[in-house]
């Protein structure tokens, strides 16, 4: 099994509980890594021997453009659509962060982790 991985994606969305949120939205940073057998592409060089990250990354995207009140519920989603689009994907981890969240002090982002296994 091999990791690919598809680091620092951005994004200016509109998750949040806040009305603020829904209203004004802010950037939001998501990497991607999902684990599969590379072993036939690896021999043959070919994109369809494989799952590509270019298809992966407009998965995300669009479920990056609906808007939910928890980074939990976006990670959720996005690990359910990339699993059920793909068989050969064995793995995958998404982390998603909320650049400059409205908590009322200075900090960089908040962020959730979650993965799935087939």
């Amino acid at each position: 099994m091999s990791v690919i991985a598809i680091e620092k994606m951005e994004f200016y969305s509109y998750h949040g509980c806040f009305k603020e949120e829904k209203e004004i939205g802010t950037y939001f940073e998501v990497d991607f890594y999902y684990s599969m057998d590379t072993s036939r592409v690896e021999i043959s060089d070919s994109i369809h021997d494989t799952v590509s990250y270019l298809d992966v990354y407009h998965l995300i995207k669009a479920e990056m453009q609906i808007s939910s009140n928890l980074l939990e519920h976006v990670a959720r989603r996005i690990l359910k659509t990339v699993m059920a689009e793909y068989a050969p994907i064995e793995w995958a981890k998404v982390k998603i962060q909320k650049m400059n969240p409205p908590l009322g002090g200075k900090m960089k982002s908040v962020s959730f982790t979650a993965e799935q296994n087939r």
